[in-house]
Parts: C-alpha cells; structure tokens; sequence
C-alpha cells in the first residue's frame, strides 16, 4: 500500500509492437528515439522531483544532471551513496522499502519519474499514479527487454490495466511516424458511503 504521505509517481517508457524497451543487450536501439517523445520525457522529468532507474536505463536530458535520483542495485543489501554522483543513492528494494529509499536520499514525499527498466517498472506498478506509454509502429525487437514482466505473453496495456490503470484517449506524438502515447491513470476509488 502507498504511503499516503507519497508524492505523486509517474512512469515513462517508449516501447516496440511488441512491448521491448531495448534489444537482448540491454541497448535501447535508434528505431525507439523520437525527438517529439524526448520532448514529451524531458518535460514530464523537469516536472519531478527524483527520478528512478536501473542501472542500464538512463536519461541525457539537458536537466539530468540536476536531477536527484534513486538507482537500484542488488549489489548492495540496502542503501549506499551513488560513488560518483552526490545527487543519487543507490537502492536494493529487497533491503529497503521505497519510502525508507526517499527519506534517506532526503526527499520523503516527493514526486517521482520512474524511467525503467522492466523489473524498476514491475516494482512500481500497484503505485504509479500515471504511467505514459508510448508506441513506436512497425519496429518488433524479438527477445528483447519487456517494459513489464510478463510481457509478451499479456500486452503491456493488459499489465497496467490489471493493476488498476486506466487510459486516457491516445496522444500523436509525432504523425508522420505514427507515434502514439497513452497515459494510463490508477482509477479512481468509488467513495465510501
């Protein structure tokens, strides 16, 4: 369960038709770069306040270096500070919980971009108050990294909706390359009577 006290958290990913963030060697490949989704990511990052990534994902947005970060690791058992960047903490969720992560890295209740990869995504799909996915048409990356776990065998839309997402209309993001983005939004609890 969230800690009410959480800021908002948002995910971001731009995926193949067949639901791969990146090729089998972790590389995200030039058939997922998109200036009008770069622009879309870099916005909604300078619109958070730490962003969450695994160590083979990576933002180079011209704020990035701004940016405080949580990175997770296994190779520590829970917390340690980021050897080279004094803005990030490094972070084993099987050693600390997430609000222990934030208030540590000393930022309790702030607002959260989460950038992936498949097991960072999986972690957080019971909080995210908004995930933004976008598809890239005609590009299929057979054995590649999945945006979720158990993707291929659902569709990453079938992940997020079973997690209580749902999605708002579809976004061109770029109509010349048929880009498209759905945000998906936690459904709203009915209210008690």
């Amino acid at each position: 369960m969230a800690d009410s006290r959480a800021g908002r958290i948002e995910g971001y990913a731009i995926i193949s038709e067949d639901g791969m963030l990146a090729t089998a060697a972790r590389i995200m490949p030039d058939s997922l770069k998109f200036d009008a989704d770069q622009q879309f990511f870099g916005h909604g990052l300078d619109g958070v306040d730490v962003v969450v990534h695994g160590r083979h994902s990576q933002e180079r947005q011209p704020h990035s270096h701004l940016r405080h970060r949580l990175m997770l690791t296994r190779s520590i058992p829970a917390l340690a500070a980021h050897p080279s960047n004094e803005k990030a903490l490094l972070w084993n969720p099987a050693g600390a919980s997430f609000e222990q992560a934030m208030s540590a890295l000393g930022m309790p209740g702030a607002n959260v971009g989460v950038i992936g990869g498949p097991d960072v995504f999986g972690l957080f799909l019971d909080r995210y108050d908004i995930f933004h996915l976008t598809r890239v048409p005609n590009v299929r990356l057979p054995g590649g990294r999945p945006v979720f776990p158990g993707v291929p065998a659902r569709t990453p839309e079938d992940v997020l909706a079973s997690h209580g997402l749902v999605p708002d209309a579809q976004q061109i993001l770029d109509p010349a390359q048929g880009l498209t983005m759905v945000s998906w939004r936690r459904a709203a609890k009915p209210a008690a009577d």
